[in-house]
């Protein structure tokens, strides 16, 4: 089953819609499958919305993704192809373990062969540490093949883990990663971007951001002013947008998003334009 196409297609605007504002969801979570995609873009419907496409993953919430079940994790993935065969705006995002070892390196390189262009891990609620040398081999090989890895951010584990997440980044500058919900209420830990870029030789600018669930609570609030802040000194062309469905709506978000004081060109970055250069497809 090839599903590169359907990833070029999930980045480009309907014939006809010629809409001012594109827009690419890259934060769904497809907890029921077909019924979660019909749901999610039944909300985006009712609000008035047309999106050129949705980064949808098959784990979160009820499914879970836990090590010692790389046949469970395999067959999963199948059905998130599936899916995104039969809806072409759907870029997939896979799974694996990274405590599987050779197993997700083997399950990683068949996904990539199949057109996959994104991977989710989650420390949180599979329970892995980012400073493990397994995690550091997987997210090499990720980048060895092209797929960019997404991995919470949202700093709910004991202790945080941006430090760790910055330092993972660091130690595979080959590959590119975005860190979901930008860090969380310690988002602030990010500004230290702008230093790492003034050392030579120490950052290869392979971290971005999307700021799902975040923009939400930032918006309105006595932080917003540091957040934007902070979105500015990780780079504008740097974050993305994403929703967190069903934790929240696009339309919450995109709501949210347009209440920062940012520039219109700025937001349609984050909107849409990030998306479409992170994962190399024309425009």
């Amino acid at each position: 089953m090839r599903i590169l196409p359907f990833l070029a297609a999930a980045l480009l605007l309907a014939p006809g819609a010629a809409s001012a504002q594109q827009i690419f969801d890259s934060h769904v979570h497809l907890w029921d499958g077909e019924k979660s995609i019909g749901d999610y873009e039944a909300q985006v419907e009712d609000a008035g919305l047309t999106i050129t496409g949705f980064g949808g993953m098959w784990f979160g919430g009820p499914n879970q993704a836990l090590a010692g079940n790389p046949r469970e994790i395999r067959a999963r993935n199948d059905a998130l192809l599936a899916l995104a065969a039969k809806h072409p705006t759907m870029v997939p995002i896979a799974t694996v373990h990274p405590y599987d070892g050779a197993a997700a390196l083997d399950e990683l390189q068949r996904v990539a062969g199949l057109g996959v262009k994104l991977l989710k891990i989650h420390p949180h609620t599979q329970k892995f540490d980012p400073v493990d040398p397994r995690v550091l081999a997987l997210v090499r090989r990720a980048g060895d093949l092209g797929i960019t890895v997404v991995m919470d951010n949202a700093n709910i584990v004991p202790g945080g883990d941006s430090e760790k997440l910055f330092n993972l980044a660091l130690a595979a500058p080959k590959t590119k990663f975005v860190f979901a919900h930008m860090g969380g209420l310690n988002f602030r830990f990010w500004n230290i971007l702008k230093m790492a870029r003034t050392a030579e030789g120490l950052f290869g600018d392979n971290i971005y951001f999307d700021i799902s669930a975040m923009v939400t609570l930032a918006a309105d609030a006595p932080i917003e002013e540091e957040f934007i802040w902070t979105m500015r000194n990780v780079g504008i062309d740097h974050i993305l947008i994403g929703s967190d469905y069903p934790q929240f709506s696009l339309k919450q978000t995109l709501d949210a998003l347009e209440k920062l004081d940012l520039t219109p060109a700025e937001k349609a970055k984050i909107r849409h334009g990030n998306a479409r250069d992170l994962l190399e497809l024309k425009p």
